[in-house]
C-alpha cells in the first residue's frame, strides 16, 4: 500500500488528504472511497488516460483507493495527480521514498498535462505548517503557491515531469518569487486617475471623505453624470493593502479560482461590480459546494452596485449583516464556513424611474408616487448603513473643455492617508482603525462637539427633516473631516459639511 498527500479547502483554510492506494493482484476493479463527488470518481477515466498516454502502464488489478479522513466530503477534480502518483509508485513505476514529504495535486487531461486548480495558496499555507517539504502542482499554479515562505514549491507540466522529478529531484528547481519586492513593485498600477475627471469637485470631495473614514456611499444622479467613472477610481485614493491584507485577499480569489495565470500575489484594492441580475447566493457566497461570493471577493476593497433599486429586494437585504460584521457566515448541517468581507460600499442609482427627477434641465415625467415608490426599493435598514448620500449633476460644457489638469490620485491619496494615520492612533489599529467601524461608545467618545455645534445639528434635524438614524452617521462623518482638516475637534464647518451628505433623509426628498 503506497501513501500520499493531497489538501482539501474549506472556506479559506485548507486541511490535509491522505490518499492510500493498494493494489491487489489476481483481481480486477476499482473501488474509490472515502466520501469522493462525482468529479473525484470521474477521475477514474482521466487518471487511466493520462498515465496510458505518457507512456505508463495502468493496473489491470483490483486498485483500492481510500480518501482520508473518510467522513469529510471530497469534491473537485485536483485529486487526479495524487490519485495517479499512489497508483504509479504502487506498481513500481515511481520512486516512492520521498513521496510522503510532497502534498501533490492537480488536475490531469487525457494526455497527461495538468491543468490548474482552486485553492493553492491557502494549500501551500498548510502544507508548510504541517511539516511537508514541498508542493507539487501545476505550473499555473506555481508563482501563486509560492508566496508561502519555507517552502519548496515545483510547478509541472506533464504527469511525466513529476515522476522524473522523484527519479531525479536534482534536475528541478522550486519556483522563486521575492514576496515583497513584487507587492511593493505593483502597488501603484492603476488604469485609471482622478486626473482624468472633468469637473465634479464636490462629488471628488464626497469620495475623499468615504476613503478617508472608511464610509459607504450612495451615489444619486442623472444618466451619464459620472456615477460609474468616479466609483471606479476610489480604489486608487484608498491606503495601499498592507502585505497582511494582500495575502488575506488573495487566499479568497485563490479559493473562488479568480487569481489570473501565472498571477502570484493581488497587490491592489479589488474593485467588484455585480450586475444587478445577481441572486443572493453569488453575492454573499454559499451553495451545494460553499464558494466565496462578491462580497468576500470584494473583502478588503469597494463592492460597486449599479442601479441599485434594480437589485432585487432578497440581495440587498442579505448584505445588512455583513456590512456590521464584516465577515460572512455560511451554515450547512455537517460544517459551518466563514468568508472574510469588510468592504466599502458604493451605490449608484438614478433618483427616479426616468432618471432626471432634479436635473437642472431636464423635467422629469414621473409622478411623485412613481418617484416615492421608486426610491423605497432601497429598504431604510440598507439606507442606515450607508453614511453618505451624494446627489450628482450632470457636468457642465465649460467644464468638459475645460483644459485646466485636475487633481491626481496620488495627491488625494496623500490627505487620506494622513486622516487615517490619525485615526489609527486614536482607535488603536487592531480590529477598528477607521471612524466607520467605530461602535456607539466610541462615537460618544471621539465625536465631542461644542454647544453651537449641537445647535446647528439639532436645528438640522428639526428643519430638514432628518431621520434618528443619521445622528451617528453625521458624527462619524464630521469626524472624518476634521481628520482630514488636521483638526483634533469637530468644528461646526465640519458638521455642516458633513449634514449635506444625508440627502435621502431628508422629508422632502422625493415629494
Amino acid at each position: 500500500m503506497i501513501k500520499t498527500y493531497g489538501s482539501a479547502v474549506m472556506g479559506v483554510s485548507a486541511y490535509t488528504i491522505t490518499v492510500e492506494a493498494d493494489i491487489t493482484p489476481g483481481q480486477t476493479g476499482y473501488f474509490l472511497v472515502g466520501l469522493p463527488d462525482s468529479a473525484v470518481k470521474e477521475g477514474q477515466q482521466r487518471i487511466e488516460a493520462a498515465v496510458l498516454n505518457s507512456q505508463f502502464k495502468y493496473p489491470r488489478y483490483k486498485c483500492v483507493v481510500n480518501m482520508a479522513p473518510a467522513d469529510i466530503r471530497k469534491e473537485g477534480s485536483a485529486y487526479d495527480l495524487t490519485i495517479a502518483a499512489g497508483f504509479l509508485a504502487a506498481t513500481g513505476q515511481l520512486k516512492h521514498e520521498k513521496l510522503h514529504r510532497y502534498i501533490l495535486m492537480g488536475e490531469l487531461s487525457l494526455d497527461g498535462a495538468l491543468k490548474p486548480i482552486k485553492g493553492a495558496l491557502p494549500i501551500a499555507i498548510q502544507a508548510r505548517k504541517e511539516g511537508f517539504e514541498g508542493l507539487l502542482l501545476p505550473t499555473a499554479n506555481a508563482r501563486e503557491a509560492a508566496l508561502v515562505s519555507d517552502l519548496k514549491v515545483y510547478g509541472f507540466d506533464q504527469l511525466r515531469d513529476v515522476v522524473q522529478f522523484f527519479e531525479r529531484p536534482e534536475l528541478f528547481d522550486p519556483v522563486q518569487v521575492n514576496t515583497r519586492d513584487e507587492f511593493y513593485e505593483q502597488q501603484s498600477h492603476f488604469e485609471v486617475d482622478f486626473s482624468d475627471v472633468k469637473g465634479q469637485e464636490q462629488i471628488k470631495r464626497a469620495l475623499e471623505i468615504a476613503a478617508a473614514g472608511g464610509h459607504n456611499v450612495l451615489l444619486i444622479g442623472p444618466p451619464g453624470a459620472g456615477k460609474t467613472m468616479l466609483s471606479k477610481r476610489l480604489p486608487t485614493i484608498l491606503p495601499p493593502l498592507s502585505l497582511h491584507e494582500a495575502l488575506e485577499t488573495t487566499k479568497i480569489h485563490s479559493v473562488a479560482g479568480k487569481l489570473p495565470t501565472q498571477a502570484s500575489l493581488v497587490a491592489v484594492r479589488p474593485f467588484r461590480s455585480p450586475h444587478h441580475t445577481i441572486s443572493d447566493v453569488a453575492l454573499v457566497g454559499g451553495g451545494g459546494h460553499p464558494q466565496p461570493g462578491e462580497i468576500s471577493l470584494a473583502h478588503n476593497g469597494v463592492l460597486f452596485l449599479d442601479e441599485l433599486p434594480e437589485f432585487k429586494r432578497t440581495v440587498l437585504e442579505v448584505m445588512r449583516q455583513p456590512l456590521e460584521e464584516r465577515r460572512v457566515t455560511i451554515s450547512r448541517a455537517r460544517f459551518t464556513v466563514d468568508y472574510p468581507a469588510s468592504f466599502m460600499l458604493v451605490a449608484a442609482m438614478n433618483p427616479c424611474p426616468c432618471g432626471f427627477y432634479n436635473h437642472p434641465d431636464k423635467d422629469c415625467i414621473c409622478g411623485v408616487h412613481n418617484v416615492q415608490r421608486y426610491l423605497n426599493k432601497v429598504s431604510g435598514p440598507l439606507l442606515d448603513r450607508i453614511d453618505l448620500h451624494v446627489e450628482v449633476t450632470p457636468v457642465p460644457f465649460s467644464e468638459l473643455t475645460d483644459n485646466r489638469k485636475s487633481e491626481s490620485s496620488e495627491e488625494i491619496r496623500t490627505r487620506v492617508l494622513s486622516a487615517r494615520e490619525r485615526q489609527i492612533a486614536r482607535l488603536g489599529g487592531k480590529e477598528i482603525n477607521c471612524n466607520a467601524q467605530m461602535n456607539g461608545n466610541q462615537v460618544r467618545e471621539f465625536c465631542e462637539i461644542s454647544s453651537a455645534g449641537m445647535l446647528l445639528l439639532k436645528t438640522a434635524m428639526e428643519r430638514l427633516g432628518l431621520s434618528a438614524r443619521a445622528y451617528d452617521r453625521i458624527l462619524k462623518v464630521a469626524r472624518t473631516i476634521a481628520d482630514l482638516s488636521n483638526s483634533d475637534n469637530i468644528q461646526v464647518e465640519h458638521l455642516a459639511e458633513a449634514i449635506q451628505y444625508r440627502s435621502l433623509d431628508r422629508d422632502s426628498w422625493g415629494s
